[in-house]
């Protein structure tokens, strides 16, 4: 593959995407709860479309919970329609390959490089990406949009990358993740520094203008999608779903089915330790890793792909593939094969039980939750691997194949 160019590669691999999107896999993809979920399902954005056309609120039915960003892009600017969703959602992920290749050369200070075609490729043909754009899960933009603000704060684009991050959080509050890394990526810079350790060199209340203007963009964007609902219906259906979990479809996460089991008394408990539990990461993890803040935004997407409240096969898609900016830490993996069959396994596990419980009938809800955390257990198995790895440079430890061995 790095024998190939670039500008070869990749036209060549979006435009094999746009053909696939094109086929009847599409729409065949379109209610799989593997590759989208109730807050990023395609069914469900045409339906509140549909609504918000005649007039009604769509966020009255408790079906609808997309941005209102969405009604406002796909009524008026571009109507959606099977060739404009190819589009779209093709070139989301063209967007999301782009950026990486970006903040890959941005991480090594190169213009350009033989592994660019890599990196792109490990987006593009990574099937955790490739079905729920397919499935034209909106998760797609998500993706997108974390890369673009990734790349635009790794080249020192402080304005891009904050408005990027403010669309992000607008569409997933749970992105808000990414906020204190990325500020302090600002402030710093994404090359290498896990083989050579040091004290973060900035002042920390150099964040406090970025956090400003993040917060302004933020709050723009806040009006303007209530403009467009006409009212603040669309918080608590839209933002409000990610803390309360009112719909309890099926999907490839940890907190359906423990929350379907929960008695409801319970339930606000519980919902209070499984949220805090996302937020007690990014801290302790920005500050054993100051010295690379390009590699704590990679964990913290390794966080939400396994622990996030409404995940879809992007989010462990998007920190698979961002293993390609890391080649350094290749050599320190503790356990590459046995995570790797982990992901195997659950792959093959998860449909053919999501197969025989709401296909065949043959299975109950306890098959398809077993193959859900199989596949938690191989994402919280990539992300340890990943921490193993970096901490493992960091104290300059040599791996065991790399040691001499004196008589």
């Amino acid at each position: 593959m790095d024998n190939f160019k670039f500008e070869v590669v990749f036209p060549a691999l979006v435009a094999g995407r746009f053909l696939l999107a094109l086929t009847p896999i599409s729409d065949a993809l379109k209610h799989d709860h593997i590759l989208t979920s109730p807050l990023t399902a395609y069914p469900r954005l045409q339906e509140g479309l549909y609504l918000f056309s005649k007039g009604i609120d769509p966020y009255s039915g408790g079906v609808f919970r997309h941005s209102p960003l969405f009604l406002a892009l796909f009524s008026t600017v571009i109507p959606l329609t099977n060739i404009t969703a190819a589009l779209l959602w093709t070139a989301s992920d063209a967007i999301s390959a782009w950026a990486l290749v970006r903040i890959w050369r941005a991480r090594q200070r190169i213009q350009r490089s033989s592994r660019d075609a890599l990196v792109a490729a490990l987006y593009l043909l990574n099937p955790y990406t490739l079905l729920p754009t397919l499935a034209l899960s909106s998760s797609s933009f998500e993706n997108a949009l974390l890369l673009l603000s990734v790349m635009f704060a790794s080249e020192g684009q402080t304005s891009p990358s904050l408005l990027a991050l403010a669309f992000l959080t607008q569409l997933s509050p749970p992105s808000v993740l990414f906020l204190l890394p990325l500020l302090l990526l600002l402030i710093t810079d994404p090359v290498s520094h896990l083989a050579t350790p040091r004290v973060f060199p900035s002042k920390i209340h150099n964040i406090i203008p970025p956090l400003g203007e993040f917060s302004i963009y933020f709050a723009a964007l806040t009006f303007a999608s209530t403009l467009v609902c006409g009212s603040w219906s669309w918080v608590g259906q839209s933002w409000g779903a990610t803390l309360t979990l009112p719909d309890l479809t099926p999907n490839v996460g940890l907190w359906w089915y423990f929350f379907t089991e929960m008695f409801d008394h319970f339930r606000p408990f519980f919902l209070m330790v499984f949220s805090v539990h996302l937020l007690i990461y990014v801290v302790p993890v920005c500050i054993k890793f100051q010295h690379d803040m390009l590699y704590v935004v990679f964990l913290m997407a390794g966080v939400l792909a396994a622990f996030k409240p409404y995940p879809t096969l992007s989010d462990p898609g998007l920190f698979v593939s961002m293993f390609a900016l890391f080649p350094e830490t290749y050599p320190y993996l503790h356990h590459p094969l046995v995570t790797a069959l982990l992901h195997l396994h659950s792959a093959l596990l998860l449909p053919l039980f999501h197969h025989l419980w709401l296909s065949q009938g043959t299975g109950n809800a306890n098959f398809f939750y077993a193959s859900t955390l199989v596949f938690g257990v191989s994402n919280g198995a990539a992300l340890l691997d990943a921490v193993w790895s970096g901490l493992r440079i960091a104290v300059g430890h040599v791996p065991e194949s790399h040691e001499v061995v004196q008589e």
